[in-house]
């Protein structure tokens, strides 16, 4: 066996992984990076490449742009989340807010994410990434009454989207402030999220309707398809 035959068989070859495998590491890479140094830091794609141990130049080869590879790695979570979740789209008004304001608790790395790239102005980012099937579900809310026949919908979703990702947001923050351990924040903040929500749930006194008719009654005027949680 020659010297240079020896070499070879002496080094621990590393296996060439494919493209689904690298861009499938650069995302974990990504969600590490966030959710160790936080939204402000920002991303360095360097440090992601790094975390990933792929090239720098592989993530504008797969993703484009910073920004392609944080919207792809916030999809990604979305889709994990959404997964095992049989029946979500089946649950009442209420009960689907509030699964899914436990769903953010759990995974705040999405919702951060989500804020850096609203932050970058990204034109191409979409908070609501299963508007139709979403829109689907209100339309039925409306017709069982899970939602009043005049609620304003579309409405009520965003702000409770608005609401939950706020909270999970600033939560750290709320903790430190009010001293309240975060265990007990979270549970005391799903209870008051909880109460918000059967409050829109419930049908207005006709005096109220009368004071503050809705401005649409269908749950389709929306301008722009989007996604949706």
């Amino acid at each position: 066996m020659t010297d240079s035959a020896a070499g070879e068989t002496g080094k621990t070859r590393r296996r060439r992984r494919s493209r689904e495998e690298t861009e499938a590491d650069l995302l974990a890479a990504a969600r590490t990076l966030l959710e160790r140094d936080g939204v402000l830091a920002g991303v360095n794609l360097r440090e992601i490449a790094a975390e990933a141990g792929v090239n720098h130049g592989q993530i504008y080869q797969y993703f484009g742009t910073r920004q392609a590879l944080l919207r792809a790695a916030a999809a990604d979570l979305v889709q994990r989340q959404t997964e095992d979740r049989d029946g979500h789209w089946e649950q009442p008004f209420a009960e689907r807010r509030l699964a899914m304001f436990r769903h953010r608790l759990d995974e705040p790395e999405l919702v951060k994410l989500e804020a850096l790239l609203a932050l970058d102005r990204d034109d191409d980012f979409s908070p609501l990434p299963r508007l139709p099937r979403t829109l689907q579900s209100l339309d039925r809310d409306r017709a069982d009454g899970s939602l009043p026949e005049d609620a304003d919908a579309v409405a009520a979703h965003v702000m409770t989207a608005a609401a939950q990702m706020g909270y999970v947001i600033f939560r750290e923050a709320y903790a430190r402030d009010t001293g309240i351990p975060l265990d007990e924040l979270d549970e005391r903040a799903a209870q008051a999220f909880a109460r918000m929500l059967a409050g829109l749930a419930t049908p207005s006194s006709p005096q109220t309707a009368q004071a503050h008719p809705p401005r649409s009654r269908g749950t389709r005027s929306v301008d722009r398809p989007g996604r949706s949680g």
